[in-house]
């Protein structure tokens, strides 16, 4: 609570829960509903964010859109977060054979520009909305494995690790009661700033037409309309690139407040 910065991003993050909660509640109109009398109005009482070029209430569809995003936000992240844990887990505890099999595969990973790659996959698969979810989440787990390999190389030589062994405790039950809780934390952060990182991945794909399809409302295929009429439609670009700014701002923001909380070094 003493860091603002980190306040401001939890209350961001906590709206845009609500928001995406209450949905069918907040929307003004239908986010398919088309309207061919009132293609691309501006902002009025009626439309406060306009409409876009099949008369679609382009608010409404911005409230569902917020819903979409974190979905892949969380889902993409908890996968990413899963594979490399799991992954880190194994190379920082074992060493040795498994550390190098698992880090030189990390190493080919990183060896690939992570956007084509995905770009490659969802132009070989049906784009989908658990397609997007997955791709993501598979291509982004390379930073959270070299973070968790870090932590345990570290924790595994501390006394109480050494304690555990010499009461018989099993390997399992080392990593995933010793050492992992310990290490949660650097996860948790990494965790929340990827939720960031899926959703502006998420909102690049839609944008370029291969990701969330029509009709699903997503911030980035609303962002694809106002690319076609950017000259005499602007709030189509203006509201939902504002929308993914402050979304990411705050997850952001929230991430880098867990760190200094976390983090005792950081202690004042």
């Amino acid at each position: 609570m003493s860091n603002r910065m980190a306040v401001a991003g939890s209350v961001i993050v906590i709206v845009l829960f609500a928001v995406s909660l209450l949905a069918p509640w907040l929307t003004p109109h239908d986010p398919n509903a088309i309207d061919l009398k009132n293609v691309l109005a501006s902002p009025s009482e009626g439309h406060p964010f306009g409409t876009d070029p099949l008369g679609r209430d382009v608010l409404s569809r911005m409230i569902w859109g917020a819903g979409i995003s974190l979905k892949v936000g969380f889902v993409a992240t908890g996968i990413s977060i899963l594979i490399g844990t799991i992954l880190g887990a194994l190379a920082g505890y074992y060493g040795r054979w498994v550390d190098a099999v698992i880090m030189r595969f990390v190493d080919i990973m990183l060896c690939f520009p992570t956007f084509f790659l995905i770009l490659a996959v969802i132009a070989i698969l049906e784009p989908s909305i658990w397609n997007i979810m997955i791709v993501i989440g598979l291509t982004g787990w390379m930073g959270v494995t070299r973070l968790v390999r870090a932590d345990f190389i570290s924790l595994k030589e501390r006394d109480f690790i050494q304690a555990a062994r010499a009461i018989g405790a099993g390997d399992l039950r080392i990593i995933f009661l010793h050492i992992l809780p310990n290490a949660m934390a650097s996860v948790l952060v990494t965790a929340t700033l990827g939720v960031a990182g899926a959703i502006l991945t998420e909102s690049a794909l839609s944008f370029l037409g291969i990701g969330v399809q029509p009709p699903t409302p997503s911030w980035g295929n609303i962002l694809t309309a106002g690319k076609d009429n950017i000259d005499i439609a602007w709030w189509l670009s203006f509201y939902p690139g504002l929308a993914i700014l402050i979304t990411v701002l705050g997850y952001n923001l929230l991430g880098e407040g867990i760190r200094d909380a976390l983090d005792p070094r950081l202690r004042r």
